[in-house]
């Protein structure tokens, strides 16, 4: 009984490590005309005068990240740390996926608001964010809460801008 068990337990994790790689020339971060730079206009609001969703956003507390144009090398280096302990097990820093999708080029296909509210906001993002709903359809499991304070966000986003290639 306790093979048959270990044996469907390893079964199951192999199904869901290779639904996460069964399309490998996805681009798991693309969005259609989403770039790297900060809105200040308010958000539309639908019928009943109520704010719409901005998906380019996100949803959470980070509205306008400001970001140099070059590298900010001492927050890059705590947040290779960060990424060491919280995120590698999962994320690789090319475009192949492990558990979750590489890293390769996120910083420029994803707004710096977005990213630092996917990281810090994860369980609310997954829920109304249709872009980080599209990225849960594909690796078929969410990303758990890793309870990241507001200065590892900024960490962990300029090591994401490091090793885009930002210098």
């Amino acid at each position: 009984m306790k093979k048959l068990f270990l044996i469907m337990s390893i079964t199951a994790a192999m199904v869901i490590i290779n639904a996460c790689n069964s399309n490998p020339n996805k681009d798991d971060f693309s969005t259609e005309g989403t770039e790297s730079t900060e809105s200040t206009e308010a958000p539309a609001t639908t019928e009943n005068g109520n704010p719409s969703y901005d998906p380019k956003r996100g949803e959470g507390k980070f509205t306008n990240v400001e970001v140099g144009a070059t590298l900010d090398a001492a927050l890059a280096s705590s947040g290779e740390k960060v990424y060491g302990v919280k995120c590698s097990s999962c994320h690789k820093l090319t475009d192949e996926k492990l558990v979750g999708p590489g890293w390769k080029d996120v910083t420029k296909k994803r707004t710096p608001e977005w990213i630092m509210n996917f990281i810090t906001n994860t369980d609310v993002m997954l829920d109304k964010d249709p872009e980080a709903q599209a990225q849960l359809e594909i690796c078929l499991v969410r990303m758990p809460n890793q309870n990241l304070s507001d200065d590892e966000a900024r960490q962990l986003y300029e090591f994401m801008r490091k090793n885009d290639g930002v210098k």
